[in-house]
């Protein structure tokens, strides 16, 4: 059985390049421009200048990325970053802190880590930009290119733009599952704190909505309970990973697929889609069978992040996780070029 699986995940692997070597070829873009919006899995430096801990501009982060450290939370390219070259943009997508007049038109990366969908997440660690915020700063680069374009070719450049969300987790991690600093999971069961909080998302995906945006991808919460910091700060009762934290971001995860389909169905001029977030920390890591690590692949201080300039594990295509939180490049890998897959219906 464990050779079964490890046959059949260098399959998947194998599959996996192929593709990308295939469809990962220069052109011209297949959109004009590129949004994201998140927080520390698509950030690629929006928190370098804010008074938070939650910022990496330090090595080892971003040890095999050009240039060294931006701010991003892995070794490399995220999964955000990958996602922009499968749409054929030959530059990574800069950070609203960095952007310039010229770059606007092809996009901006808003993304913020420890940031959230509620305004509070994440706050104990200092500073961020919570997905409100971020669409604030949309805004304002839309204003921006209304200016350059005029009002009628700004719509018509917008609605052809491709927009992806990634958040959520942090209204868990950092925020939910911390009672020490938050009163959420006495205020809310699991099933109603997912409520409460796709009631707020739903709301700010019509805000983007009424900015411009047509084509839009909204990520799934992956299996938090699986991190290498749940296993080692919460009881696992013997299972491989803690599933009451898995459990509790299922119920956001159920009710945001309805919210896509119900999106769907009342606005007919725009194409919503849900990704699933790719969940390696269950049942291929449930095999002996299976050559990955789940265990960080650098030495991390009290925040699950990487301890500065320590030299990270070497064999880093083998490594799920890059510190207790974030996926390594060969994982952020895996997830753009499956999430692609189907990104590519709704463009």
């Amino acid at each position: 059985m464990a050779h079964k699986t490890k046959l059949h995940l260098s399959i998947f692997l194998l599959l996996i390049v192929t593709f990308w070597e295939q469809d990962h070829v220069h052109g011209e873009p297949k959109v004009p421009c590129y949004f994201i919006f998140g927080d520390s899995l698509v950030d690629s430096g929006n928190n370098n200048n804010l008074e938070t801990v939650a910022k990496v501009n330090y090595p080892p982060y971003g040890i095999d990325f050009p240039g060294g450290p931006t701010g991003r939370f892995t070794n490399g390219r995220t999964v955000a970053d990958i996602m922009g070259e499968l749409l054929g943009f030959d530059d990574f997508i800069p950070s609203f802190l960095t952007v310039n007049s010229s770059e606007i038109l092809k996009g901006v990366n808003y993304a913020s880590g420890s940031a959230g969908i509620r305004q509070e997440t994440g706050k104990q660690l200092g500073a961020n930009l919570e997905l409100s915020k971020q669409l604030e700063n949309h805004q304002t680069i839309v204003s921006r290119i209304v200016d350059m374009l005029g009002n009628e070719s700004a719509a018509n450049h917008l609605n052809q733009c491709f927009y992806w969300s990634v958040t959520g987790s942090n209204d868990y991690l950092n925020n939910y599952f911390m009672p020490q600093y938050y009163n959420t999971s006495s205020q809310y069961t699991p099933d109603k704190y997912a409520e409460a909080l796709i009631k707020q998302y739903s709301q700010q995906i019509m805000t983007l909505y009424n900015s411009g945006a047509r084509k839009v991808a909204v990520n799934g919460i992956g299996p938090i309970g699986c991190a290498p910091y749940s296993t080692a700060n919460y009881d696992t009762k013997g299972s491989l990973c803690v599933d009451y934290m898995n459990d509790a971001v299922n119920y956001f995860n159920s009710r945001l697929i309805s919210l896509v389909d119900h999106l769907n169905n009342d606005l007919a001029d725009a194409r919503f889609i849900y990704l699933n977030a790719i969940g390696f920390g269950s049942e291929y890591t449930a095999s002996p069978g299976f050559s990955f690590e789940l265990n960080g692949c650098c030495k991390v201080n009290e925040h699950g992040q990487c301890v500065p300039n320590e030299t990270p594990c070497s064999f880093r295509t083998l490594n799920l996780f890059w510190d207790l939180f974030h996926p390594t490049e060969i994982s952020n890998k895996l997830s753009a070029t499956s999430s692609y897959l189907t990104v590519k219906n709704i463009l």
